[in-house]
């Protein structure tokens, strides 16, 4: 009955982007990684914070390549990537694929070597599975959010709430 939901499914659901296990992907094959930025890496539109900046250091030393990924405007984007270095597309139109397809050009994956890193589902998650990347949705860092996104989070809420089921009630979710 909900199975069309699972087009909206993340492959792995965690706290915050800061407890992926970078290293294990890097030896696993990947190579790339595609970034939401706003309440992904910091609260929405905050700089580039300690942890942040540590991050894509901690990347750049695995060997790991990343582009940001924002349906931002430029000036955004960018004052979140003066302190973290990486390549960026604004005004990505996230669900549309394009742009995931235009960051891995960017980076020189493909689907295969490429995963995806974001905390909304209509726009983050769902594109990226569309591209056919490994997703990991993270929960929001901070609740305060513009309106059109609060209104799209009740909705969410309903496919987290299957997804949650799907994978048994005291599974782990990782």
């Amino acid at each position: 009955m909900m199975a069309w939901l699972e087009r909206f499914y993340p492959d792995v659901y965690l706290d915050c982007a800061y407890e992926i296990d970078y290293e294990r992907l890097y030896r696993q094959g990947y190579r790339g990684v595609i970034f939401d930025v706003d309440n992904t890496l910091v609260p929405h539109g905050a700089p580039a914070d300690a942890r942040s900046i540590a991050l894509f250091e901690r990347l750049r030393s695995i060997g790991l390549d990343s582009v940001l990924l924002s349906n931002n405007k430029e000036p955004r984007v960018k004052m979140f990537n003066d302190k973290v270095h990486a390549r960026y597309i604004y005004k990505a139109g996230k669900p549309s694929v394009k742009s995931y397809h235009k960051a891995m050009e960017m980076m020189g994956t493909d689907v295969s070597t490429t995963f995806f890193v974001g905390d909304q589902l209509f726009t983050d998650v769902w594109g990226a599975k569309k591209t056919g990347m490994k997703t990991f949705l993270v929960k929001p860092i901070h609740p305060k959010e513009e309106i059109q996104i609060v209104l799209k989070r009740r909705l969410e809420w309903i496919v987290l709430f299957f997804y949650k089921r799907s994978k048994g009630r005291y599974s782990n979710l990782r």
